[in-house]
């Protein structure tokens, strides 16, 4: 449970149709074997206790005190267990018959919780055997046990900041209203449904969205438990469809087989995002009127490290699946070129200028342009394309600006600066013989005075190069490439950009073999901003070097900014997703790099010019990203002392 992480499991026991000794006997070995992976928040299905399919034989006696009967057995043989479980049976309360979730914990129970909407087409027929639960609690004696009975129930765990746990049963979230929104508006952060979802063709892919999007929707965990083996075949089949969700990504799912599913919530991520939003901090006067009636109550878990399962991506902001990354690639390119084309289109800029350094930022920044002439119908030539090489600019890099302008079919031009910046260099006092932070950005400074002047020459705007990534690290010159009239890269990290060149060489590879084949070798070139003289012909400055590595970056620029996760908890996912690439030295000598260049270049961020938003993360000052430029980095080093 440490850095907001619980085990969960949803769990499908095999079972008898009415048997409720027998089914009993299943649920607390299940119980006993999820405890023993782990797991300790446990949902099982609706009605397993009888079986969901027992028809008019909920109208006896017989069943209805054996279900009591088998859930006092469970209490009994798992009062030792350390963790929260949710199953489903019948319950009588006064005259009235409910399909309910019992929620136990360590022999006790804390609760029964009605089902809601119960569906009556088809082949359910839920209103003949059982009354819809109230909104409301009340109390209630069932298996010996004072305890609540109603749907306004939140179990909150203490043990695990920001988790507070909230039941529906299978209809319930099919429906219009379902009481998860009530539940997670009034601070249930994990949602258990407790379902008996027969299988029709296609019915999994949409059950499938449901749970998705209800955690989406909730930014919420969301467990679903699904009768599975032993349920009455008369009109049915039950597949035992299990799915475990968080904020809308499907962490594990498991079909046609009895036994647990398990995953990882962070509970944590959810608070942290409920924060960032807002949206479900607000009461409406219905959930004000169901808070007055709502059961609040505290769950001891004893504290303990998760062994994490889950899945953690080393590429973020790239998805792994190649159909998923092109889909992603092709609409980044489109809302980043109509960015441009309104920019364009706004400023009646006549051309746009682009400096073209044969490396991968430049090439993405001149793409997109392409793509925006072409939604204005306006011709390639409009797009000035700059190479500026000086003292660092390899004949490779040179040569692929070039030939990727004129296969482009942009207006080239060629402008060596390497007079204008010894002049300067002159004119300052700078010795060419030193190779100081002077040398390097003298030159950056100088190829962005020649892309505004010309600019203003033909009447357009300069165009930005720089990426997400080394915005996040201030690996920018101030004034340099730092500054543009419009950023189209602003919000991609560099990871991405390296996919998004890739996707259109692959793209244009039939259509304009040439254009693919320079397109490869930048692709192939390492990064650098040559800036210092090369050796031997080849590029003697490599960036990730310098600063590290840009996939390791990317990853913290994700967690650390986009989640706001603190620094050990992003070292403790890094060595999870990198693990067989890089060592813990490795990741906290780069996590120490990037946490105190992201604070002390933040300056260089305030002044940012315009650019579009196209995924989660964005460091605008004027959108997503407001922080002081003299704020201290000192909490997050502190917290990362001792670690080595």
């Amino acid at each position: 449970m440490r850095d907001g992480f619980i085990k969960v499991a949803a769990g499908t026991p095999k079972i008898r149709t009415a048997d409720c000794r027998y089914n009993a006997e299943q649920i607390f070995t299940l119980m006993r074997e999820a405890h023993r992976q782990g797991v300790r928040v446990l949902a099982l299905p609706e009605l397993c206790l009888t079986g969901y399919t027992c028809g008019d034989l909920f109208f006896q006696d017989t069943l209805l005190r054996g279900a009591e009967e088998g859930l006092a057995t469970i209490l009994e043989a798992t009062k030792n267990l350390d963790m929260i479980t949710a199953l489903g049976l019948p319950v009588r309360a006064g005259n009235q018959l409910y399909n309910c979730a019992a929620v136990l914990h360590k022999g006790k129970l804390l609760g029964l919780v009605p089902k809601r909407n119960l569906p009556n087409y088809g082949e359910f027929y839920e209103k003949r055997w059982f009354h819809s639960g109230p909104d409301g609690v009340d109390s209630t004696t069932f298996c010996g046990q004072l305890c609540m009975i109603g749907g306004a129930q939140i179990y909150r765990v203490p043990a695990v900041p920001g988790l507070a746990i909230g039941v529906e049963i299978c209809e319930d979230l099919w429906s219009p209203t379902p009481p998860s929104s009530e539940l997670a508006a009034l601070g249930a952060t994990l949602i258990l449904n407790l379902s008996a979802s027969g299988e029709t063709v296609g019915k999994a892919a949409y059950r499938r969205a449901l749970v998705s999007g209800q955690s989406a929707r909730l930014v919420c965990g969301y467990v679903y438990a699904n009768a599975g083996e032993g349920e009455s075949s008369t009109d049915m089949v039950f597949a035992g469809h299990n799915l475990i969700a968080e904020n809308g990504v499907i962490l594990n799912e498991r079909r046609f087989a009895v036994g647990l599913t398990i995953s990882e919530i962070d509970a944590q991520k959810l608070a942290c995002e409920r924060r960032r939003m807002g949206t479900l901090s607000g009461q409406s006067a219905r959930e004000e009127k169901l808070h007055r009636g709502l059961f609040d109550c505290g769950v001891t878990l004893e504290p303990e490290s998760t062994h994490l399962t889950r899945p953690v991506s080393p590429t973020p902001f790239v998805p792994e699946d190649a159909g998923d990354r092109a889909e992603r690639c092709g609409e980044i390119l489109k809302i980043a070129a109509l960015g441009l084309k309104q920019r364009l289109e706004h400023t009646n800029a006549r051309t746009a200028v682009v400096g073209l350094s044969g490396g991968l930022d430049s090439t993405l920044a001149v793409l997109i342009t392409g793509v925006a002439m072409k939604l204005l119908d306006r011709p390639a030539l409009d797009i000035i394309a700059v190479t500026m090489p000086c003292f660092g600019t390899t004949d490779r890099t040179r040569d692929n600006a070039v030939e990727l302008a004129q296969r482009l079919g942009a207006t080239l031009k060629r402008i060596d600066i390497s007079a204008t910046v010894k002049s300067h260099f002159r004119d300052i006092g700078q010795s060419m013989e030193n190779h100081d932070v002077t040398f390097e950005n003298g030159q950056a400074r100088e190829r962005t005075q020649v892309l505004m002047d010309i600019a203003n020459q033909t009447g357009g705007l300069v165009v930005g190069t720089g990426d997400l990534s080394e915005l996040a690290l201030g690996w920018a010159t101030y004034n340099g490439d730092h500054m543009s009239m419009y950023g189209v890269n602003a919000s991609i990290p560099k990871t991405l950009v390296r996919h998004l060149v890739d996707f259109v060489c692959g793209d244009k590879a039939e259509e304009d073999p040439a254009l693919s084949h320079v397109l490869a070798d930048i692709l192939d070139t390492p990064v650098s901003p040559e800036l210092l003289p090369a050796v031997n012909g080849t590029i003697s400055q490599r960036t990730e070097d310098l600063v590290g590595p840009y996939e390791l970056h990317d990853f913290l620029l994700y967690y650390l900014i986009r989640w706001g996760f603190p620094p050990r908890k992003v070292l403790r996912l890094a060595e999870h997703a990198f693990g067989r690439t890089y060592d813990r030295a490795v990741i906290l000598k780069w996590l120490r790099v990037f946490c105190r260049r992201f604070f002390a270049q933040q300056f260089k961020r305030s002044c940012l010019p315009d650019g579009p938003k196209v995924g989660s993360v964005t460091l605008s000052p004027r959108g997503d990203w407001r922080m002081p430029s003299d704020a201290s980095v000192r909490l997050w080093l502190e917290e990362l002392e001792g670690l080595d």
